[in-house]
C-alpha cells in the first residue's frame, strides 16, 4: 500500500490553504497513494489570538471538504489539525481521519502543548490559545491500525508506546515543528519512535515562516520501522510517497522481539 506525506507552508488564508492541500491530495491520490496525511494547522496557523476566530466545529466547513474529496478518490484523508472550537478563550488542536468513503474515522485532539522557553533557541506557549486534549486514539481501518500524534507529542514517548501497545501499525505525526529545534531534534526524534515501536511513521510538516519570528522546519518523511527514511520532502511544498508493507512489521517484530520482551512489572 502506497501512503502520502504532504508538506505545506500555510498561513493566515484559510481558504488559499484548503485549495492548495486538496490540490497535492489529488496529487497524491494521482501517485496512488491510498493514505494521505496533512500538516498541523492545515488550514490556517497563526500564533496569534485571532486565529481563534478561524476555529471550526467538526464536522465543520473544513472537514466537509475534505470528507467530499475522499469520497471522490477513494482515499483515506488525515488531515493533519486544525483549531476546534471550544470557547473564546481557547480552541483544541484536532486531528481527524477521513476514510474512503468520505466518513469520519476518529478524532484526536493533542495532549502534549508546546510550551517552551530555550534561551537563543526559541519561545512559545501554544497554550495561550489551545486547550489540551485528554484522550489517547488509534483507528483500525483497511489500511492498517493508525495511532495519532501531533507535533510536540513527538517528545513524549510513553504517548507512542501506548500506541503501539493499542495495535498501531503506523502512527501520524503532523506538525509545523519549529525551525531550530527540528534541525537538531526532528529526524532523531521521528526515527527512535519508529524504531522503538517498530513501526512505520508518517511526518507531514509545515514548511517556512508563517508569520515574523515563526519558522517551520519542513522535511516531512516517511520511516520504516527500521528506522530508515523511505521518502523526504525538500524544502518546498509538494508530496511524498512511499510503501507500507504491513508483512515487513510483522517480519521485524518476530525477528526483532523486544515489544514481547519488555518488563512492565519491573518498570
Amino acid at each position: 500500500m502506497l501512503v502520502s506525506a504532504v508538506q505545506l507552508n500555510s498561513k493566515q488564508n484559510k481558504e488559499e490553504n484548503i485549495t492548495k492541500a486538496i490540490y497535492f491530495i489529488e496529487k497524491a491520490a494521482s501517485a496512488g497513494a491510498k493514505l494521505i496525511v496533512l500538516p498541523e494547522y492545515m488550514n490556517y496557523i497563526s500564533s496569534k489570538r485571532a486565529a481563534l476566530e478561524y476555529a471550526e466545529t467538526i464536522p465543520g466547513p473544513t472537514t466537509d471538504r475534505l470528507m467530499k474529496i475522499a469520497k471522490e478518490l477513494n482515499v483515506f484523508i488525515h488531515c493533519g489539525s486544525m483549531l476546534e472550537s471550544y470557547n473564546n478563550e481557547q480552541a483544541f488542536n484536532t486531528s481527524v481521519l477521513i476514510n474512503d468513503q468520505g466518513e469520519m474515522e476518529a478524532k484526536y485532539r493533542k495532549i502534549h502543548l508546546f510550551d517552551i522557553d530555550v534561551e537563543g533557541v526559541a519561545s512559545y506557549k501554544e497554550s495561550n490559545l489551545i486547550k489540551a486534549g485528554e484522550e489517547i486514539v488509534t483507528a483500525d481501518t483497511t489500511v492498517g491500525k493508525i495511532g495519532f500524534s501531533i507535533c510536540y507529542d513527538l517528545r513524549f514517548p510513553e504517548l507512542y508506546r501506548k500506541l503501539m501497545l493499542q495495535g498501531s501499525e503506523i502512527i501520524v505525526v503532523p506538525a509545523a515543528f519549529n525551525q531550530r529545534t527540528g534541525i537538531h531534534h526532528w529526524e532523531t526524534l521521528l526515527k527512535a519512535r519508529a524504531i522503538e515501536n517498530q513501526c512505520y511513521i508518517i511526518a507531514a510538516g509545515q514548511i517556512g515562516s508563517f508569520e515574523e519570528g515563526q519558522t517551520t522546519f519542513g522535511s516531512s518523511m516517511i520511516i520504516d520501522p527500521w528506522g530508515i527514511v523511505i521518502a523526504r520532502a525538500s524544502d518546498v511544498e509538494g508530496f511524498i510517497v512511499a510503501e507500507v508493507n504491513k508483512e515487513y512489521i510483522n517480519k521485524l517484530r518476530r525477528q526483532l522481539p523486544c515489544l514481547n520482551n519488555r518488563k512492565p512489572e519491573i518498570y
